[in-house]
């Protein structure tokens, strides 16, 4: 009976090029990671005239590793260091090369348990705290494995070895790439050679120098050691000089790259998940506590050793290795490959197969690691890793220094974390001459371990900004995602001089394990479906875990921001902070504060409860501060395409398409973060009302945190377009300040009536801005400063991402509505910012922008194959299921199953504004979804369903049925439609618990359906 076998899929190719085209230089292992989601399991390469089979799931990988049938290959930048190192053990051949063989037996015994432990105090000896973690691998691989000092932390400029060796990396991977003949290249060639001649030599001195060594003294515990007393237990020989010379050079390259990669990743990994970093910090404080680093310690930092074995399989720092087949076969029993076909085994998608990991292999959970299937990994390998992070974590806490980086790599040997930058904070007020005496094993503080402990910093110290010593100072820090809240911070640090204190802002994780006594504090606080802010999580899980009055002496008051559309969780974290800090023995300056975004001018109550709370109980507290007076991850991309979607006589939709930087990646369901300009009619309003001239520059000086730019001349058009908002509600107190700068009685009453009686109906619903009341009285005359310093900064406004990064490669689309009406105040019209920005741009232009990953579940399912998924839009809310549901497309085409999907989404009619109606058809045609419309104004041709949430209660039975298969259920629209959406499915809920006899009331269905959220039912509103 004949086998029957599959075809491995492959990419269309290109004349001469095949897929070459396809790869991102850069990273690699991307291209194979985004090509194995589109084209399944195993696929076929044609690198430039070079056939390579790419296999990435856990079957196909496992099986290539099995000796039996394949064995290593060779290629790409290892082949070609092999005129660097020959064949030390990453860069030969193989069996067939008889060094191979001796130096893997001898080096097996160098690297046993024992070997490992014996050369633990030398990594003790170096392994003081510094920014540069590639230099602190670099250090302890060399002295551990060669007696070799590099001192990399002693001089700004590295070691000739450590330079050679990356120019030696660097040229390899250049080589690799080269498409003209070799003559091009000759000295290119000579200085690489060079390179070479100084890693050799280096290595040759180092080993002469330990050949040289009396007879009778102490023999060092390090590898090369080992290698010169080992010998071959299989043909009797020892190992050659040269071949010595190429594995210690080999050790020292990959030694360093893989784990410096391991300890930035895992580094990022523990920053990023809270809950994470205070189990780490607390088993290193109850196994270590503040006294020396033993050998005997590390195996107890089981938590630790999980986290770093997850990050291996998370971020594996070797993404790919080669094999090929022995003989003729079938892979997978049904893919004929011939013998020497070369296969590359894509690790990056085989360590996160939902095969063996499940519907969670796509999340970071170092508890799979403490699992008993795990006992039998090797446990003395990360020694380096461990020790690295156990010192770090005894004594500094840390945070990142921006709390929304998006986690980008680079490839070279390895794939390690770029751009990636921390800030450190010294616990327990250790001074450098205390750390560095703990580091020697000298300094206990005898406080027992810092959960329970609390440690006040110099106020100078509490963050990276200097500090004036004269004066009273107050601490302000934010959690915040969107920004909002650091502006508030900024705000309240400016105010603060006028009542004698000189403030600190910083994010709300810098205070963690450091809140300042003695001086006010104030938070400004948020939640995120229930969860901390980016940039606060490891402060609210820090406060968390103090015991006892461990804050005693700390002065604080709280303010938060919340939506009560998520009403389970409104303000959450504001009070938990608030209630927790005073548990712990802090005091309230005046009771915590909040303000509700859904309904409230949120800047004017900020205000209000400055002026009428913080500030009085403040002084009623601490007294007069002395002398009372009256966004960086941001990149350029270019515009690609631009284009509308509806035709003229209806509100304007419109597609745009962007080149992201290229080592940029996201997910359906992200968000672009886009940074606006005003609009032209709106800053030359502006410019008119001050009567600025186009060429006009102004000189800011700032006494105060400010996002404006400062000391520098620049023109003020550029001021007024891409720094402030312009259009923002006026607050009370800033059509109080207009109050007191104007000397007309009547326009001061016109003023004092909106500021008070008439400020809901007249400013706040009709989004009457300062300058809309400037333009409404020409007879009040402000400085312009005035003016700039009564305007918020210019922030991001985020825009779900409408296409799957599997459509085109650093592509991403957004589709949006154009806001353009008559303004409620009759002054002018209402232009959003955002929007009409987007509109303007045309192909070649750039925009700023950042990636956002999507929050609250809003991602496909990663088992896409076996949960159905339930998607509901209206209007520009289509956005990111057009991008879940061109995925799933793309999989389909490619032979990749698909569950059953359903869109339900209403618009006016088919002939206006049914986005993006061919492509869904063809979609619906592969068999990728099913699209239920409602037209509202062509109900005929939607069984007269007007609105989605009506198609929705048409089509409830494929509601059902979907839920029944576990199926997931997204809204994507403005606050109304998902109400009106989540409204429809509890009364599905009702109408099904009535039928099998439970009969729900309404509120005991939308209590069931709420704990579905963000597991089975997630929403996206953009209002």
């Amino acid at each position: 009976m004949t086998e029957k076998t599959e075809t491995i899929p492959q990419p269309p190719t290109v004349p001469f090029l095949g897929n070459l085209t396809l790869i991102d230089e850069k990273y690699p292992t991307g291209t194979f990671v985004e090509l194995a989601k589109k084209y399944g399991p195993i696929y076929k390469l044609d690198l430039g005239g070079r056939s390579r089979i790419i296999v990435s799931s856990w079957e196909l990988v496992h099986e290539s590793c099995d000796d039996s049938l394949y064995q290593k290959f060779i290629e790409g930048e290892l082949e070609i260091l092999r005129a660097a190192v020959h064949d030390g053990l990453f860069t030969s051949f193989g069996e067939k090369e008889e060094n191979w063989g001796i130096a893997h037996r001898v080096l097996i015994q160098a690297f046993g348990p024992m070997s490992v432990r014996g050369m633990f105090d030398e990594m003790h000896e170096v392994a003081n705290v510094g920014e540069d973690l590639t230099r602190r691998t670099l250090d302890t691989v060399a002295l551990c494995s060669m007696g070799f000092r590099f001192n990399s932390y002693y001089k700004e400029e590295l070691h000739s070895f450590i330079q050679a060796m990356y120019n030696v990396l660097g040229g390899a991977g250049k080589m690799g790439l080269r498409f003209q003949p070799k003559m091009f290249y000759q000295a290119e060639d000579r200085k690489w050679f060079d390179y070479i001649e100084i890693l050799r030599s280096t290595a040759r001195e180092a080993l002469k120098t330990r050949k040289l060594q009396p007879a009778g003294t102490k023999k060092r515990k390090d590898l090369l050691g080992s290698i010169l007393s080992g010998v071959d237990p299989k043909t009797g020989k020892s190992m050659t000089d040269e071949s010595i010379i190429d594995n210690l050079i080999t050790f020292l390259i990959a030694g360093h790259e893989t784990t410096a990669s391991t300890l930035q990743f895992t580094l990022y990994n523990i920053l990023k998940y809270a809950e994470i970093d205070r189990k780490i910090q607390e088993e290193i404080d109850i196994v270590i506590d503040a006294g020396t680093i033993t050998v005997e310690r590390i195996p107890k930092l089981q938590y630790l050793a999980a986290t770093v074995r997850e990050t291996l399989r998370f971020n594996a720092p070797i993404s790919a290795i080669g094999r090929k087949p022995k003989r003729d076969l079938l892979m997978g029993g049904k893919y004929p490959l011939e013998a020497g076909t070369q296969i590359i085994c894509n690790l990056a998608s085989s360590h996160l197969d939902p095969t063996v990991y499940g519907a969670t292999a796509e999340d970071f959970n170092p508890d799979r690691m403490l699992d008993e299937n795990f006992d039998r990994i090797q446990k003395e390998f990360p020694h380096k890793v461990m020790m690295a992070f156990a010192v770090l974590f005894q004594n500094f806490n840390f945070a990142m220094d921006n709390p929304n980086y998006t986690l980008r790599v680079s490839q070279t040997l390895t794939v390690k974390p770029t751009d990636f930058y921390v800030k450190a904070y010294p616990r327990d007020q250790l001074t450098p001459s205390q750390l560095e005496a703990r580091l020697a094993g000298a300094y206990t503080n005898g406080t027992g371990p810092a959960n329970g402990s609390f440690k006040t910093p110099p106020t100078s110290a509490m963050n990276g900004r200097s500090v004036p010593d004269t004066g009273k100072k107050i601490a302000i820090y934010y959690g915040s995602n969107a920004g909002t809240g650091e502006f508030m911070a900024q705000r309240l640090a400016t105010d603060a001089a006028s009542h004698g204190y000189q403030a600190v802002v910083d994010s709300l994780d810098a205070a963690k394990d450091a809140l300042p006594r003695d001086i006010p504090v104030v938070i400004i606080a948020s939640s995120y479906e229930g969860e901390p802010p980016q940039n606060g999580s490891h402060f609210v899980h820090w406060i968390q875990r103090l015991q006892g009055d461990a804050l005693k002496g700390v002065c604080y008051a709280v303010w938060g921001n919340g939506h009560t559309d998520w009403a389970k969780t409104y303000q959450r974290i504001p009070k938990l902070i608030d209630e927790t800090l005073q548990t712990h023995g802090a005091q309230r300056i005046t009771s915590i504060s909040t303000t509700n975004a859904k309904d409230r001018d949120m800047f004017s109550d900020f205000e209000a409860w400055e002026d009428e709370q913080l500030w009085p109980a403040n002084k009623m507290k601490f007294g007069s501060g002395g002398d009372e007076e009256g966004t960086s991850a941001l990149q350029l991309a270019p515009v690609t395409d631009a284009f509308a979607l509806t035709k003229g006589g209806e509100d304007e939709k419109r597609h745009i398409e962007l080149q992201l930087p290229t080592d940029w990646t996201y997910a359906a369901g992200d968000y672009l973060a886009v940074l606006p300009h005003n609009p032209k009619e709106t800053f030359s309003r502006a410019m008119k009302r001050f009567h600025l001239a186009w060429d006009d520059h102004v000189s800011i000086q700032a006494t105060g945190p400010t996002t404006l730019p400062t000391n520098t001349s620049i023109p003020v058009s550029d001021v007024l377009n891409s720094y402030v908002e312009l259009l923002q509600p006026a607050t009370n107190r800033k059509i109080s300040i207009l109050i007191q700068q104007t000397k007309d009685d009547a326009v001061k009453k016109k003023l004092e009536y909106l500021s008070v009686e008439g400020f809901e109906t007249e400013v706040r619903f009709k989004r009457l801005s300062v300058l809309d009341i400037l333009e409404s009285f020409p007879s009040l005359l402000i400085p312009f400063q005035h003016f700039l310093s009564m305007l918020q900064p210019m922030r991001v406004r985020q825009y779900s991402i409408s296409s799957s990064p599997l459509a085109e490669t650093g592509k991403a689309t957004l589709t949006y509505g154009v806001l353009d009406e008559p303004s409620l105040s009759g002054i002018g019209r209402h232009i959003g910012v955002a929007s009409s920005y987007l509109a303007s741009l045309r192909a070649g232009d750039k925009v700023q922008l950042a990636v956002r990953g999507a929050a609250g579940g809003f991602h496909l399912p990663l088992e896409s194959d076996k949960v159905p998924i339930v998607l509901i839009a209206a209007g520009t809310g289509l956005a990111p299921f057009r991008a879940f549901i061109q995925e799933r497309a793309i999989r389909h085409e490619n032979g990749c199953p698909v569950a059953p999907a359903f869109l339900f989404y209403g618009c006016r009619s088919p002939e206006s504004d049914d986005l993006y109606r061919h492509e869904f058809d063809k979609w619906e045609a592969l068999g990728a979804v099913k699209v239920f419309r409602a037209f509202s104004r062509k109900t005929e041709d939607s069984h007269g369903c007007k609105y989605v949430q009506d198609r929705l209660w048409h089509e409830r039975e494929i509601v059902v049925r979907m839920w029944s298969k576990d199926a997931r259920i997204y809204v994507c629209g403005s606050n109304k439609i998902v109400e009106s959406a989540k409204g429809i499915l509890v009364e599905i809920i009702q109408e099904q618990t009535k039928k099998q006899g439970q009969g729900f009331s309404k509120e005991e269905a939308l209590e069931w359906f709420e704990k579905q959220r963000n597991e089975r039912f997630a929403t996206d509103v953009f209002d």
